[in-house]
């Protein structure tokens, strides 16, 4: 039997539609750091606001919210 050193909720990463779960690869990274791996997959972030908020069940979801820019 196996015990999870914590009893957190793993976060939750959102960017446009996708929503990634928290794995053992994000786990001790920073909002940032998360970012810097996410962007090869969704260049959007890569200038990205980061938003973070905790949920009423203590579920702790971050939000990558692009900044619009012009085109052309």
């Amino acid at each position: 039997m196996t015990e999870q050193a914590n009893d957190t909720q793993p976060r939750i990463f959102k960017t446009g539609s996708t929503t990634i779960t928290e794995d053992e690869s994000t786990s001790g990274l920073t909002a940032e750091q998360v970012r810097d791996v996410l962007k090869y997959q969704f260049p959007e972030v890569a200038n990205a606001t980061i938003n973070t908020r905790t949920t009423e069940d203590g579920q702790e979801i971050i939000e990558f919210l692009p900044k619009p820019g012009r085109k052309g």
